[in-house]
């Protein structure tokens, strides 16, 4: 059953809910009681009783407030301490806010506590990951949060812990006020884009071209700007680009970001390369250049279903991509 509660759910209102509720029956019922009216306030908000109902909301508004992050692993690799340091993450009811240096994410959630552990499933609003869903688990203990979520595109964890390849991020948060934080709201929802056009898939062959053949194995970023924002240098540790084959990949923190099927033009200067996009955008097309820097090979990208860029800039609002690798070692 669908949830159907207020954004900022409060149980003195819901309890008045009930009373009134009551009073009003009982003039035709004298039978109807106060656990009657409770029960049809809880299954007209989308709960199958009034315990479940009160242990929602008291969960709920105990997420509320101000959390700084202590501890941040992904895919069982510990994030260095000195990254999450300015970054909060403030509830107010079911709305948030994450605030990090590299921007903010706002958004709303859904939780069901009825579950063990409990779960929450979280849907980006605005950001730097609107449209996206995270679905994961936590733990509240006093002022101590436990959250382990599936990266964007993957599954729900069933423990708090990460491993190697999992795709999950285990966060401890620590709370630093019980006040509701001001101006959390759960973002502005963002003008749906038509998705991009289909690319054919019969142009993307299985030929290894000598460019191709030199990009083969791994590569270590050494330079990340999207759309004229730069990746902070203690995260470029976090990627890797693989290539194997005509296929590549490129995961950041445990999520892959590009997966695709290449071809190139090795006869254009700059070489063009092109991306039949595998996830995401599955099945569109991205348009880009390509050129090496003696150790280092250097791409700039477009969005899916945009043109070519004519050059390696990559500024404000472009929707561009800049990345430089390095073969690891």
């Amino acid at each position: 059953m669908v949830k159907k509660l207020p954004a900022r759910p409060n149980l003195e209102h819901l309890r008045g809910q009930a009373k009134t509720l009551l009073a009003r029956t009982r003039v035709r019922d004298k039978h109807f009681r106060l656990a009657d009216a409770q029960a049809v306030v809880a299954k007209k908000n989308g709960f199958s009783g009034w315990p479940v109902l009160v242990r929602h909301v008291e969960r709920l508004r105990g997420l509320e407030g101000t959390w700084t992050f202590r501890s941040l692993e992904i895919d069982g690799r510990a994030m260095p301490a000195e990254t999450l340091v300015g970054s909060h993450l403030l509830f107010d009811g079911d709305r948030f806010r994450m605030e990090s240096p590299e921007g903010n994410y706002e958004g709303q959630f859904t939780i069901d506590v009825e579950c063990t552990p409990h779960t929450i499933d979280i849907d980006f609003v605005e950001g730097p990951e609107a449209g996206n869903r995270s679905e994961g688990i936590f733990e509240v203990d006093g002022d101590r949060l436990t959250l382990c979520l599936g990266l964007v595109g993957s599954t729900r964890p069933d423990a708090l812990v990460t491993s190697a390849g999992s795709g999950h991020a285990l966060e401890v948060l620590e709370r630093v006020t019980h006040a509701r934080p001001s101006g959390v709201a759960g973002g502005t929802p963002q003008p749906v884009e038509p998705p991009p056009p289909q690319g054919d898939a019969s142009l993307f062959t299985e030929a290894v071209t000598p460019t191709l053949a030199k990009l083969q194995g791994e590569w270590r970023p050494t330079e990340l700007v999207s759309s004229g924002s730069p990746l902070a240098h203690d995260m470029l540790a976090w990627g890797v680009r693989s290539m194997n084959g005509v296929e590549t990949k490129v995961v950041f923190g445990g999520q892959t970001m590009v997966h695709a099927k290449v071809r190139v033009n090795e006869n254009a200067s700059p070489i063009e390369i092109d991306y039949l996009n595998l996830s995401g955008n599955k099945g569109s097309v991205s348009l880009g250049l390509l050129r090496w820097s003696g150790d280092e090979v250097e791409f700039c990208m477009a969005a899916a279903g945009k043109p070519r860029p004519e050059d390696f800039t990559c500024t404000k609002g472009s929707g561009r991509t800049l990345s430089r690798w390095r073969r690891k070692p």
